[in-house]
């Protein structure tokens, strides 16, 4: 009875590790942009508090929901590079763990630490709002609007902070890194090496995120307007997920 020859199992993997690694490496910087984009789209709208408040945070989100929350566009421009980009960045690691960025590396770190809080964060503000069962009864596009955070940042003041600007920072981090390594792979022989250390990508990070925590206080610091029939279904859907039951 013949055995598998170990040798010939290990040059496999590896011949299939050089094989796709520059394909992954492709797929995997090339849904970057995407995520960015949907990024900066998404963010603007609590950057836009600190100018007028909740009603013109929710008036820009509704705007850019022209971009993300389409039936083309949630499905191919957002959800799938959100899905893509961290499968690809983990079956590099998977296939040549030893060339791969050690997983204590602040790209890896920002990174998949960012992939959870991003499904915590689509669980809660868009799959469980639209759980048609009572008490929540399918909170609609037009009643989820930055009522739905201030209801959060009002009911559950420091998870509500630590989620939405912990999100934030973690993405903005993971950004800047990776946006290093982009440039440095693809621009680099053209226009020359990025000259960031990580400190400075750390503190550019920082400030990128500072309006976006001053536009979530502005509006912690106005009062409520939703019914209070709209404030059950709120808490129905948030404390669905474990995080808001503590």
């Amino acid at each position: 009875m013949s055995t598998a020859d170990p040798g010939s199992e290990k040059s496999f993997l590896r011949r299939l590790a050089v094989a796709t690694q520059p394909a992954l490496t492709k797929i995997a910087h090339g849904s970057a942009p995407f995520i960015t984009v949907f990024a900066l789209i998404h963010l603007t709208a609590p950057v836009m508090a600190n100018l007028g408040g909740t009603s013109l945070a929710s008036q820009v989100m509704l705007v850019g929901r022209e971009y993300y929350q389409t039936p083309f566009g949630e499905k191919y421009l957002v959800l799938a590079p959100l899905a893509i980009h961290p499968i690809s960045a983990t079956l590099k690691r998977l296939l040549a763990p030893t060339t791969a960025r050690r997983i204590t590396s602040i790209l890896s770190l920002t990174g998949y630490s960012a992939a959870i809080i991003v499904a915590l964060h689509l669980f809660t503000h868009r799959i469980a709002p639209s759980d048609p069962a009572p008490p929540i009864y399918s909170v609609g596009p037009s009643e989820l609007d930055y009522e739905y955070v201030k209801f959060a940042l009002h009911s559950w003041p420091w998870r509500g902070f630590v989620s939405y600007i912990g999100l934030a920072a973690l993405v903005a981090w993971h950004a800047a890194e990776g946006m290093a390594i982009i440039w440095n792979t693809w621009a680099r022989p053209t226009f020359g090496p990025l000259r960031q250390t990580a400190r400075s990508r750390a503190i550019g990070a920082v400030i990128g995120i500072l309006p976006v925590a001053t536009g979530l206080y502005y509006m912690w610091q106005e009062p409520l307007m939703i019914f209070a029939s709209h404030a059950a279904r709120f808490k129905a859907a948030f404390t669905k997920s474990v995080y808001f039951q503590l």
